[in-house]
């Protein structure tokens, strides 16, 4: 590749923005899940038995164990934690020079606090790629100011190897794990109503025909194991551009119909690791200027045409086979079905994870090699060794990363790894410094939505239904958009209805607070009070039961045209339960939240003092409204700069007349004197000249 300066500002750029909405997002929801008051206080983790500080940080390396020191509550603590993290990502994504790698090692370090206590609301998917993707920033930023070093394109590099293990591991789990439903390529049919956050517009999309959704199921498996196995290593540029722009639209596309989950932005932070300087070169110099080829340089542009050409035709000619397509032209349709066995495709797994394993190394060593060489050939020996010193670091330690990835990306096919790597692995597994994606993919249901849906009594005849901001309830309110937020108890009512209460311990403790009327947990629910049916006096009795919910079809569905859903009662998911209720308590016990903790008194802190106030001020906001006012404001001010900016461009041209009058003048002053001086010079020229063709001179 070339030059990569301005990629790898605009993952940096990215990544900081990705921080901010991720601290932002979990800031808000701290007091309802790990609040004093919340379904799992976070002061039941700390350590009931004092241990060294450093001893600590090896079992389980968090900052919270520093709260103590500092006179803070648990629930203090970890709100400092993210505080201090918006503010480093709003000034990494303000200002370039704070792009550097001591913001992002903090940054990584405040997120890596958050995961290790959060429990299961904190390890999704995306949390374990945002700590990987920082813990790369560290090494791709620069160390002191936003300047391009040698060994850039090295440490760069581990950005596009992670952006292929995501895309191709997501890709191949479809139909690595068995699920009939892409096997049969009937997913697209189901996948806009079970995933976790379906937007109105994926209601429209669902509605198409099935044999279109079908053959989008087929362009989608292209686009996730084809194209990064073909494009995203490959030694033609114009190849990793059109790979580039296909992830792009595919991520966008993911985006309209499904919220705009932090998997999603990463994908795209990941996807600039195809892309290089040129590419943003819009000099029409440049682009129009004409240069002589040798026919060596035109036959090597033929060539790699040629193999481009060659690159999509196979891909269009594995879509044809693979899949069957076939135009019934009568019927304006497009069949397509799987030619291939659940045999076959682990055989071409085995053999394809082995051979991209060692596509990679050559990719590597071709960009480790290339840095080695600008670092030789620097000016001066002190410059040349310090860039080789810097080379030998980052390049050692993109190594090391590298060769840990190798387990995770390999955990689908359980191939066999040194036991070195592994060793290693397991020893630093606890840093998430890399993670395995894909292998955790759910069957599609082709049976509806699974949604659990509580519901409350005062008496135990009467019931009302408790819905949640951003998930479905009532079949006549629309999907609802969270856009960067990530409701993390909606996320995990999602998950527990593939399952049941007994899988998922903190609904113990979500039912329990609801039935003890706690503000911080019913915020979660529904930010404005006036939306929550229990909120003058908390229910008596609390259920849940289980419904599937379908898109409605218009075709169909014509007696409620106003319905978004259609549901159907499935089964009961949690029993009637009160707060004496001894089955209640004995989950409790269970899930091990009825550890009675004390609560200490407040610190008057200013640090504690500042926090209390911080929160009063974003009491009863719902975390897409904080997070759409904060991208809000970065917009703006991004705008006022670039006004500003372009402002003083438009200035600086413009000159006092006076000065262009006086700078003509005497430039066309030099002019004249130069040609004065060169007119003599060629007249004192040819008088030499006539001198030496005279016959004295040849006497």
């Amino acid at each position: 590749m070339g030059e990569v300066k301005t990629p790898r500002q605009m993952f940096l750029w990215s990544i900081a923005l990705i921080y901010v909405c991720a601290f932002a997002s979990i800031y808000i929801q701290i007091p309802g899940l790990y609040g004093d008051d919340g379904m799992i206080p976070v002061r039941l983790l700390m350590p009931k038995v004092q241990r060294p500080l450093l001893e600590q940080f090896r079992v389980s390396p968090s900052l919270l164990w520093l709260g103590p020191s500092l006179g803070l509550e648990p629930q203090h603590a970890l709100e400092l934690i993210c505080v201090l993290g918006v503010v480093l990502s709003l000034g990494a994504v303000l200002l370039g020079l704070l792009r550097n790698s001591l913001i992002y090692l903090c940054l990584w370090a405040l997120y890596l606090s958050i995961y290790n206590v959060g429990g299961d609301f904190l390890h999704s998917e995306w949390d374990i790629l945002l700590l990987e993707a920082g813990f790369l920033a560290v090494l791709v930023a620069p160390f002191r100011c936003s300047v391009c070093r040698n060994h850039d394109s090295v440490t760069f590099w581990l950005t596009r190897w992670l952006y292929f293990r995501l895309t191709f591991g997501i890709g191949v789990s479809k139909l690595a794990s068995g699920d009939p439903a892409w096997w049969k390529l009937s997913a697209l049919s189901h996948h806009f109503e079970n995933q976790m956050s379906p937007t109105p517009l994926a209601w429209y999309v669902h509605q198409l025909p099935d044999w279109l959704l079908r053959f989008n199921a087929v362009v989608l498996l292209q686009c996730e194991i084809v194209v990064p196995l073909l494009m995203f290593f490959a030694p033609i540029r114009r190849l990793r551009l059109v790979g580039f722009y296909i992830q792009l639209f595919l991520q966008v596309c993911h985006i309209l119909m499904g919220s705009c989950s932090l998997l999603n932005l990463l994908s795209i932070a990941l996807s600039f690791s195809l892309l290089d300087d040129d590419h943003f070169s819009s000099s029409p110099a440049q682009k129009n200027k004409k240069t002589t080829r040798t026919w060596t340089q035109s036959l090597v542009s033929i060539l790699g045409l040629l193999l481009e050409l060659s690159v999509y035709v196979l891909i269009l000619f594995s879509e044809v086979k693979l899949f069957k397509l076939q135009i019934n032209w009568e019927e304006k349709t497009l069949s397509s079905q799987t030619d291939f066995t659940e045999r076959e495709f682990d055989e071409f797994l085995k053999f394809v994870q082995v051979a991209t394993i060692w596509v990679a190394v050559l990719s590597f060593t071709w960009e480790a090699v290339a840095a080695m060489l600008q670092c030789v050939c620097k000016r001066g020996f002190m410059s040349k060794l310090w860039s080789l010193i810097q080379w030998t670091a980052m390049t050692a330690a993109a190594a090391g990363i590298f060769a840990l990835s190798v387990v995770p990306y390999t955990a689908i096919t359980g191939s066999k790894v040194l036991p070195e790597v592994r060793e290693a692995y397991s020893a630093l597994e606890k840093y998430q410094l890399v993670g395995a994606y894909g292998i955790q993919h759910r069957a599609t249901s082709v049976e509806g939505r699974p949604e659990i849906i509580l519901e409350g009594s005062q008496d135990g005849l009467t019931w009302t239904e408790i819905n949640l901001m951003y998930k479905p309830g009532s079949v006549n309110a629309a999907p609802p958009i969270a856009g960067a937020h990530q409701p993390r108890l909606e996320w995990m009512m999602w998950q527990a209805a593939q399952g049941g209460h007994n899988e998922s311990p903190w609904f113990t403790g979500l039912v329990q607070s609801l039935l003890q009327g706690k503000p911080q947990v019913v915020g979660l629910l529904q930010a404005d009070e006036a939306q929550y049916p229990f909120s003058k006096k908390p229910p008596i009795f609390i259920k849940a039961k289980m419904y599937k919910y379908h898109f409605t079809d218009p075709a169909k569905d014509k007696s409620n045209p106003q319905a978004w859903w259609r549901r159907s009662y499935s089964g009961e998911f949690l029993p009637i339960v009160k707060l004496d209720d001894p089955a209640l308590k004995k989950m409790l016990e269970q899930s091990g939240l009825e550890k009675k903790f004390p609560v200490e008194p407040s610190s008057d802190t200013p640090v504690s003092q500042s926090l209390t106030f911080m929160r009063k001020q974003v009491k009863g906001l719902s975390g897409s409204l904080v997070l759409s006012t904060l991208l809000a404001t970065l917009a703006g001010i991004f705008l006022v700069k670039a006004f500003f900016s372009r402002g003083q461009k438009l200035k600086s041209p413009t000159a006092d007349p006076k000065t262009k009058k006086s700078a003509v003048s005497i430039e066309k002053s030099h002019g004249a004197s130069a040609s004065i001086r060169g007119n003599k010079k060629d007249n004192s020229e040819d008088r030499k000249l006539d001198s030496e063709r005279s016959p004295r001179k040849r006497k």
